[in-house]
């Protein structure tokens, strides 16, 4: 209720009171605190796994910490919650974490504990230059064509014609994208089919937009000029779809993740200390997990829980899209849980769980 619905603890208080089961908002904190080392050891090895991905969209969003202790000299004010989906060929892993970092912070520690033998991982973003942070030239970084498109839809009532013109071209480049998803194309033929027809589509568009800038039939300092120069400064991320196969259009699944925390947040309005955002970020992870492949929260949070010793000695055999496939081997017969079902596993070795 609290990290899946954003019900506070506080509501729910009156509520079980209500249906004759008191259980005061202290007491709830405290179970689910106690619940936290028996689903660790799975959320820290979708830690490590989220980092071998092929993709990774990332955003931040504001969040408050009543009593956050920064560190001595610290001059940020600020406190945010990232949410990071690693996308992988059969699965995807949203994670969430709150702090004085931003998300390009959050993602440079995460991508610490890539191997090495895996390349560049395609990031996904919108384009403050927070979210930049670290980045290198080998880097695949992507910026979202939803922004690009927002800022002309916002003036479009003082500027019809020049901004119908880009959102009509983005939205070709969107309808060839549904089109590809629906062919069922591989990363590879989808890139080959966007070169074939949204790369004339985008091709015509950066032309427009150059003839705009030089040729002087927009001001720069307008609301349409500076729709233009974000799409021009940042063309060659938002068209890393024409050249890398499997780069995203947007950064969408980022934001239906952290619509969840403005959820969280609107209701109960800050988190209390660090280490109760800590106990958030890693439920919401689960959910938002669960969520994203299909599995039931509710049910899965129970079974780590019923079965935490396991979960500790093979946490990779206890994710949200193979855990029930273990419990069945677990209750097979003695010669079939000596051969359960293959389980997905990642292409590298796991880590030595701590």
């Amino acid at each position: 209720n609290k990290y899946g619905i954003g019900v506070p603890f506080y509501r729910q208080e009156k509520h079980l009171e209500i249906m004759g089961t008191p259980v005061s908002s202290s007491t709830q904190y405290k179970v689910v605190s106690d619940g936290l080392p028996k689903v660790n050891p799975a959320y820290e090895y979708l830690l490590w796994l989220a980092a071998q991905g092929k993709l990774a969209h990332y955003d931040d969003t504001s969040m408050k910490i009543l009593d956050f202790v920064r560190p001595k000299g610290d001059k940020r004010t600020g406190i945010f919650t990232t949410g990071l989906v690693s996308v992988h060929d059969d699965w995807e892993i949203a994670l969430l974490f709150t702090g004085r970092e931003h998300a390009g912070e959050n993602r440079a520690k995460l991508l610490k504990n890539r191997e090495p033998d895996l390349g560049a991982m395609i990031l996904m973003s919108d384009a403050l230059a927070c979210n930049s942070v670290g980045l290198t030239d080998d880097d695949l970084m992507a910026n979202c064509m939803a922004h690009g498109r927002r800022n002309f839809v916002k003036i479009i009532d003082f500027f019809p014609e020049e901004c119908q013109r880009v959102i009509s071209a983005i939205g070709e480049v969107y309808y060839f994208d549904g089109q590809s998803q629906e062919l069922g194309h591989t990363d590879e033929q989808r890139l080959a089919f966007h070169q074939e027809r949204s790369g004339p589509v985008m091709e015509s568009l950066k032309t427009w937009l150059d003839e705009q800038v030089k040729q002087k039939k927009t001001e720069p300092n307008s609301r349409l000029g500076k729709a233009i120069a974000y799409m021009r400064a940042h063309w060659p991320a938002l068209t890393l779809f024409l050249r890398v196969p499997g780069a995203p259009l947007d950064n969408n699944l980022s934001e239906r993740v952290l619509k969840n925390v403005v959820l969280h947040r609107k209701n109960s309005l800050f988190y209390r200390t660090a280490a109760g955002a800590k106990t958030g970020d890693i439920y919401m992870s689960l959910i938002q997990t669960c969520l994203r492949n299909g599995a039931n929260p509710w049910d899965y949070l129970t079974e780590l829980q019923r079965n935490h010793e396991a979960v500790k000695q093979a946490p990779e055999e206890w994710l949200p899209w193979n855990y029930k496939a273990t419990m069945e081997a677990k209750s097979a017969s003695p010669s079939a849980a000596a051969n359960p079902p293959p389980v997905a596993e990642p292409a590298v070795s796991p880590p030595v769980p701590a």
